[in-house]
This record gives C-alpha cells, structure tokens and sequence, in this order.
C-alpha cells in the first residue's frame, strides 16, 4: 500500500471519485488503480463550508478494503479538527484542510501528523497566498482551488492558479503542490508551469471511457513542460 505521499520530483495525477460513479465507486477506482497511479483525491463535503454533500468516513472505510492507493482526503468541511481522527482511522493518508475554517492551523496540522497521516491545508480561489505564510512550511502539501470548491466540472481560473507561484516561492522543492479545479490536458501545463506538481482531475478522467488514454492525455501534456511525469501502465 501506497502510505507516504510520492517524493518530490515527479508530476502525480490524483483522479477525483467526485466525477466516478457512486454506484460503481469500487470498479471506478480500479479503473484507474490499473493505469497505474498513485494518489486517489478523496473529496468530502459537508453542506455548511460547501453547498454540497458528499461522503465521510464510513464510506471511506469500505473504499480502503478494495484499494491499496494513496488516499488524499481533501476536508471541505468547517469543523474538521472534530472529524480529522475518524477520516485517520477511516483509512486515509493525507488530510487537507481550508485556512479559511481554523484560527489554530499549527495546531490541526500537528494533530494530523500524530495521527499518522501527511498534512495539507488548502486555499480557495479568494484567499490571500500570505494567509498560509506560518503554516505551510509545517505541511506536506498545499492545495491551491483553480475553481471554488463544491462542485465539479467548473471552469478553470487561471488567476487563482497563478498564486501556485508565490506558493512555489513561500515553500520551495520539498512540499508538493496540489491544484484541484478544471484540470484537463489543456490547463495541465499551465499549473505546471507555475510550480504545481500534483493535479486532480475529476471530469477529464472519470468523464472518459478510456482512463488510460484519458490520463494519458494529462501526463504527455505536463511532460511537453519537461517535468518528469510517471507514465501509466501500458504506455509506450
């Protein structure tokens, strides 16, 4: 099983189930586990932070008996330090959380960590980069929103993408950058570009009947920036 977030150094693909079928969600995620990646985006939602409901850890708990990936549970949630144990004991690797729902990140991230899990705090769209300056160093991973969370298969926008470079700047090689919005073979390159190097893509992936051409299609556009992107099983 796949337990510690991959090594900087490459571009990691992290297929969003909140584009999967929910009925097939165990086939869905074989689907890609096949292909040959690493991470799979995990996004809960809570109707309050967000206008949207999704799935919690209950649901989480039964996905990990069928899959040995990496789990990068994204919390969209406004209380998550009440939650952040059962998503830990549910299964999970990394827990991201939003600086816009915590007064004390320092405080989440460190639980997180005992928990034994890899640490990411998120920004959306309107949040000032400088928000982050003290906690990010602490994480594992930053995710920058390229849309405003909620909902998939939103346009992707391009101005919140660019705060992945001050992002790049505040925190160097060594933690990885995660952008989640609208990511598809033409805005791939873009955020890598700017410094990200571990994309979620929902729609561009589970909207395709072939997620090896789909993902595929993701990975040779990032490798015409040069960056050194893991090609999927099957590939040439």
């Amino acid at each position: 099983m796949q337990t510690t977030l991959p090594s900087p150094g490459t571009i990691e693909i992290a297929p969003s189930i909140l584009s999967a079928d929910f009925a097939r969600l165990a086939d869905e995620i074989a689907s890609v586990a096949s292909v040959g990646v690493k991470m799979l985006h995990l996004d809960v939602m809570d109707g309050h932070f967000v206008p949207n409901i999704t799935i919690g850890p209950p649901v989480i708990a039964k996905l990990r008996k069928h899959s040995d990936l990496f789990f990068d549970s994204h919390l969209m949630i406004s209380e998550p330090d009440k939650y952040i144990e059962a998503f830990a004991q549910a299964g999970v690797n990394n827990i991201t959380f939003h600086i816009e729902v915590t007064d004390e990140p320092e405080r989440t991230v460190d639980r997180i960590h005992d928990l034994g899990c890899t640490a990411g705090i998120t920004l959306n769209p309107e949040t000032p980069v400088e928000s982050i300056r003290k906690v990010a160093p602490l994480c594992d991973m930053v995710l920058v929103m390229t849309v405003r969370p909620g909902f998939g298969g939103q346009e992707f926008m391009d101005d919140a993408a660019r705060k992945v470079i001050a992002v790049r700047e505040m925190v160097g090689p060594n933690i990885r950058i995660e952008v989640d919005g609208g990511i598809d073979p033409q805005t791939a390159p873009i955020v890598v570009s700017y410094g990200a190097d571990t994309l979620v893509a929902g729609n561009a992936i589970f909207g395709r009947s072939d997620r090896v051409a789909a993902i595929q299609a993701i990975q040779d556009a990032c490798r015409r920036e040069g960056r050194n992107v893991r090609r999927p099983h099957g590939g040439s």
